[in-house]
């Protein structure tokens, strides 16, 4: 059957070219720089963001009443679990977590980047999507059975992957497809924690490594649109009740910077706990799901004592910070809170330790405060004060991001009191914690780091650490078959010619040995010193980076000659074009 030939008429060819002219001109009305099409995207984000973290949570409570018939704090629903039932309900859900887990591995070795970190920082943009959604089942059971880790992490995954099926979805590239995702991350933290702010800061500071308006305009917006939402669904509260701080004045500022200096010893000791666990729970001979079993079995036997280990510590924080509690009672709960932590995370569990940090920065600050109010109790706060400025000064010492750590604690109690205090802390327990162990809760930071002392140190960098033996060396009276099978065995265009003593002379060039015997001209009796040029650019071993790439964009060649000093002209060796440029891009890295 044949298609019959389509013929315009006049007046369809006039309707199609003003339909033409019509989407023209609403393009061009309506026409978006890619950075107000990021805004609007940011917000869309900032949404599906919300919604992630509220089905997660939602998650959580429909296992918690499966499991124990009420949702709400694990430590009261540890305390209503007779004690068998504490012991053998986190061993099965690290189990089941564990299975899930195993799951998940198979799609890892697909994936170039497992978190969005890697996927925002060294990545394209792209989270993976069977593997991130596994990883959340899994730590969805290691959390609902009362696991001693936090949610924030899945949560964080689950709304930048969110991000990333979106800006796959629009086509976008992967520059913006990064920092799409980087919006997802700080819609999942302000989710978490109702922190706008600190949720923004939170991604420039770790995950970006740096502040730009490019970057954290939309990163805001997208924090502040799922601080929105969140706060749409009834039943929606911040984690944490802050009271009121008490002012601070006087002397009083000194023992805040004794808690921050405190603060900066012990957080990286938390995390080198942590690494320590993992390393010795990877050594035992079982499977990954016996793994989390065990790291669960931990965590209910210590909670026949001490049910307050049971979750990421929310409430048990809000009671530190409202209720009077003994030193005693304030150690248990940490020494049992650092182990129990240690056993979930350690066995391999997924879930974040940014919540257990805020606890244990609680615990430490509670029991400082209360040791200060004994010696001056007419001088110094409550301890609950402590608590609240301990929280950031721990948070600011194991992430290495004081910044985000202040701006947490400062959304979180709304006063302005805190803000000195709280500064001084969290910027002394930074420099301690970075001073005195390299550290940090989060793998990207880490690597961040030890780039910027790579390129402090290149900045440092003399050509002494860069030269290598120069092989194509011959003496003036070398004869011409004797610089011809040098030619020949190096690919170069010059040799280096050098007395007896290694003092250099100049260069033999490739080009005028090739033009005598192109020309056939009696080469016999004509030696190095003959074709020698003495006036040669060379490099010495304290010149720096910058002045030697000077000398390499005056001279197209790929190598140069070091001497030791111009005074003292011994021929040192050569430093190649390719070991400066990649020293220098090393030094400066392409954002």
């Amino acid at each position: 059957m044949s298609v019959p030939e389509f013929f315009p008429t006049p007046r369809t060819v006039d309707v199609l070219s003003f339909l033409l002219k019509l989407r023209t001109r609403a393009q061009n009305l309506f026409r978006l720089s890619d950075a107000h099409t990021l805004l609007v995207w940011s917000v869309v984000v900032g949404i599906a963001g919300a919604f992630a973290t509220i089905l997660f949570r939602e998650a959580i409570a429909l296992l918690q009443r499966l499991v124990a018939g009420r949702a709400g704090s694990f430590v009261e629903m540890a305390r209503s679990l007779p004690w068998t039932v504490r012991i053998w309900l986190p061993a099965a859900g690290g189990l089941i977590a564990g299975f899930f887990l195993l799951i998940a591995q198979r799609h890892a070795d697909r994936c170039n980047h497992v978190d969005y970190m890697e996927a925002v920082a060294i990545g394209d943009g792209v989270v993976p999507v069977r593997l991130s959604l596994w990883r959340s089942v899994s730590s969805l059971f290691t959390i609902a059975s009362g696991g001693s880790i936090g949610r924030e992490g899945p949560m964080v995954q689950l709304a930048a992957l969110a991000s990333s099926l979106i800006g796959r979805w629009v086509h976008f590239d992967p520059s913006r497809l990064r920092l799409l995702v980087a919006c997802g991350a700080a819609a999942g933290i302000t989710s978490a924690y109702s922190a706008p702010i600190a949720g923004a800061f939170f991604v420039t500071e770790i995950v970006l490594g740096s502040i730009a308006m490019e970057s954290f305009g939309p990163v805001v917006v997208s924090a502040v649109v799922a601080n929105i939402t969140m706060r749409e669904f009834a039943g929606y509260k911040p984690p944490y009740e802050m009271p009121v701080f008490p002012a601070v004045a006087g002397l009083e500022v000194l023992l805040f910077v004794a808690l921050g200096a405190l603060c900066g010893l012990a957080a990286p000791q938390f995390l080198r706990l942590l690494d320590a666990s993992k390393a010795a729970f990877r050594k035992l001979p079982v499977p990954l799901p016996v793994r989390l079993a065990l790291g669960g079995f931990v965590v209910g036997v210590i909670s026949i004592w001490t049910p307050e280990v049971w979750g990421n510590g929310y409430s048990v924080v809000n009671s530190i910070l409202h209720s009077p509690w003994t030193w005693t009672a304030l150690v248990v709960v940490l020494v049992f809170k650092l182990a129990a932590t240690a056993a979930t995370a350690g066995s391999g569990a997924v879930g974040g330790v940014f919540t257990p940090t805020l606890f244990v920065g609680a615990a430490v600050g509670s029991l400082f405060g209360q040791g200060m109010h004994a010696l001056w109790p007419h001088a110094t706060s409550e301890p609950y004060a402590y608590a609240m400025v301990g929280m950031g000064a721990f948070l600011a010492g194991a992430t290495q991001a004081p910044l985000m750590a202040i701006l947490m604690i400062f959304e979180m109690t709304l006063s302005y009191q805190v803000v000195l205090p709280l500064m001084l802390s969290c910027v002394v327990a930074y420099f301690i914690a970075r001073a005195i162990g390299k550290t940090s809760m989060y793998e990207i930071t880490l690597r961040r780091n030890r780039e910027e002392q790579e390129r402090t140190r290149l900045r440092a960098t003399q050509m002494r650490e860069l030269i290598r033996p120069a092989e194509t060396v011959v003496l003036p009276n070398a004869t011409v078959p004797d610089m011809t099978r040098v030619f020949l065995e190096y690919p170069v265009k010059y040799l280096y010619v050098a007395n007896e003593s290694g003092a250099f002379l100049g260069v033999v060039a490739l080009k005028d040995i090739t033009s005598d015997l192109l020309d056939k001209c009696d080469t016999s009796a004509k030696t190095a010193a003959d074709y020698l040029q003495p006036h040669f650019d060379v490099l010495t071993p304290d010149m720096s980076l910058g002045v030697a790439l000077q000398h390499f964009m005056a001279f197209q060649g790929e190598r140069l000659p070091v001497v030791e000093s111009a005074a003292h002209p011994k021929l040192a060796g050569v430093v190649y074009k390719t070991s400066l440029l990649d020293a220098y891009f090393r030094m400066n890295p392409t954002q």
